[in-house]
């Protein structure tokens, strides 16, 4: 997938305009593409609407108008757009209170070594972390994961998905859906 480039941003006076209709139709995107695993993670794959979203998003939220700055959140978040055949997700960890989530972030330390993707009846793919929301003590609530697939596997991706978190203290396993599995069939072309 081709990055977000400079012109496709609107600048905040007309995003403004453009929202009320823009937003309902990627959160309906964002919707199809929000894969929970478990009862506290939970994917959202990306794509180039999402991330343009987010962008215009974050422009808006803090009020970047800046070119710079605007530049430096297309390269920031265009590293989520998928590339050559892969996956690319934000990964979120929720649970239902602070002290909980802060707890679990402890201990789902090496998350990163534990969250596979297997296609078919290939072996499973491991996710590629963002090291850069790592730390030595816990992890982050939000993660960003890609899943490089290999010719075969995509290939093969018709045939059936699953996401499987094997963490001593986190494991989950659950079959895509076929609606899931063609909406993120277009991410690996």
């Amino acid at each position: 997938m081709q990055p977000v480039e400079l012109s496709e941003i609107c600048n905040i006076a007309e995003y403004e305009l453009e929202r009320p209709q823009w937003r309902p139709q990627v959160l309906a995107i964002k919707e199809r593409r929000r894969i929970p695993l478990g009862d506290n993670l939970t994917f959202l794959f990306e794509n180039r609407e999402t991330v343009r979203y987010q962008i215009q998003e974050m422009m808006r939220i803090e009020r970047i108008v800046q070119p710079e700055a605007i530049a430096h959140e297309l390269r920031t978040y265009n590293e989520l757009i998928p590339q050559g055949g892969e996956l690319s997700a934000t990964l979120l960890i929720e649970y239902p209170t602070v002290e909980e989530r802060d707890v679990m972030l402890r201990r789902l330390l090496g998350l990163e070594r534990h969250l596979w993707l297997a296609v078919a009846d290939r072996p499973p793919v491991a996710a590629r972390f963002d090291t850069r929301q790592m730390a030595t003590d816990r992890i982050s609530s939000v993660q960003y994961v890609k899943f490089p697939l290999s010719e075969e596997q995509r290939r093969r991706w018709k045939e059936g998905a699953r996401l499987i978190a094997d963490h001593p203290a986190y494991r989950a396993e659950r079959t895509l859906l076929s609606a899931e599995l063609d909406e993120l069939a277009a991410d690996l072309r």
